[in-house]
Formats: structure tokens, sequence, C-alpha cells
């Protein structure tokens, strides 16, 4: 095993609804957001973690794959493969762990898998959409009110403030792939890729199922990924 070999994927996040990947905060007013996004500590500029990007993709193609079963709802790891019959199964499962990595307690299993082949950079704003959002007098992040509803009395309750980044903000994306063997190549077209549009079909950070962090990616480097990306069918 041997590094054959850097894939690199560069482009754009484009946010078709908002996001809101969550930053904490070290202070609660009165009246203030409850849920704040992260943000940059120096340009105090929203963006997206690459460990957040890494995480959802692994995230979706471990629930395609059907092995969570085997979990109890913790990530795939070297003990859930020694569980595994069925050669199928198992297939899938040492690909995202080369893919994604393994865990701290699987140390006996790195000689089998390996580095971890993927790494995701940090996605800060796009300078120009940066740029055209200064000029404009854009907001970075909006405040969205929500609530419950009281189904009998018919009134809201329970009022929170989540902080969201807009809809149509753009973010530099970028990816490496190290290629250690001949089927790396594989594991980039078959799962990675599936992976980066089964998050464009879902979405990305907080309160999906309210309609938050729905993207699309548009790829730069290299630019013939984009045709094949549109018409990728991860089902298939």
């Amino acid at each position: 095993m041997k590094l054959m070999d850097i894939k690199k994927i560069e482009g754009k996040i484009k946010l078709l609804t908002g996001l809101h990947i969550g930053g904490g905060g070290n202070e609660m007013h009165i009246g203030g957001i409850d849920n704040p996004v992260v943000k940059h500590p120096h340009t105090m500029e929203p963006y997206i973690p690459g460990s957040s990007l890494k995480g959802k993709v692994r995230s979706l193609l471990e629930m395609q794959s059907g092995l969570i079963i085997h979990t109890g709802g913790s990530v795939l790891s070297g003990s859930t493969l020694k569980k595994l019959k069925n050669d199928e199964d198992k297939e899938k499962c040492k690909a995202i762990l080369k893919i994604f990595g393994s865990s701290g307690a699987d140390k006996d299993d790195e000689s089998e898998f390996g580095p971890t082949r993927v790494s995701f950079a940090d996605c800060y704003l796009n300078a120009k959409w940066k740029e055209n959002a200064d000029n404009k007098r854009l907001l970075l992040t909006e405040t969205k009110s929500e609530n419950s509803i009281n189904r009998i009395k018919g009134t809201a309750e329970n009022p929170r403030f989540i902080e969201r980044v807009p809809a149509g903000a753009e973010f530099d994306f970028s990816l490496t792939f190290k290629i250690l063997e001949e089927s790396d190549n594989v594991l980039f077209n078959k799962y990675l890729l599936n992976g980066l549009k089964l998050l464009e079909m879902d979405c990305l950070g907080g309160s999906g199922s309210r309609g938050y962090g729905r993207i699309s990616f548009t790829f730069e480097k290299p630019k013939d990924l984009n045709n094949k990306f549109r018409e990728l069918n991860p089902f298939q």
C-alpha cells in the first residue's frame, strides 16, 4: 500500500434554504438567540465545518448500506465488520471504513484499512458572493423564530430564536481523496460521489425535517464532474 495519487474536488456549495450548523454560545441573553450558528472566531463570519460535511455524508452512506441495524445507532467500526456474515455487507462496511476511517478502538484493523482516504476542508464564504453581499448590505445570518402550537388552545408556546445562514449564500468547497491502491478509484466513484449526491438530496445541519439545510453543489475542478453528478442516481 502506497500513496499513488490524490484526487481533489473543488467547487461551491449554494444554500437553497436557510442553514443552521450550531456553534454553541458562551452567554445567554434575555431575548437573544437560543441557537447561534458556528462562526469563524476572527472574522465572525459563518462557515461550514468540514467535520459536518464528513459526518453527514458518512451517516447517509451508512444508512444506505443497511448496516446500521448491526451498530445500535453507533458509527460503523471494525467490531461491526466482525459481526457480518454476508460478503456484500462486508464489502460495504470495509469501503466506508477505508473512506472515512475507523475509531481509535479499531487500532488492530488499521493495517487492513489503511489511512483515512477522504479529507473535507472547512468551507468559507465565497469571496465574490461575500463582496456582492457587502455591496448590497445583505445580512450574513438571519434570526428565525419558532414555536410549538397547543393543539387544544390553538396558541403558540415555547418560543425560540434560531440563527441561520440565509438561502442564496455560497461557500467554497474542497475535498481530497487519497488513492493508496487501485481499488480506491472504485471507492471514490461508487461511494464518495454517491455520498455527496445523497447529501444534496437530503440536507445539511440541523432541523432538516423543517426545511433547513437544502444545498446544491457546483464543481469547478474537475469541471466534467458536473454532468456526471447531475445524472448520478445513488439508488441504481
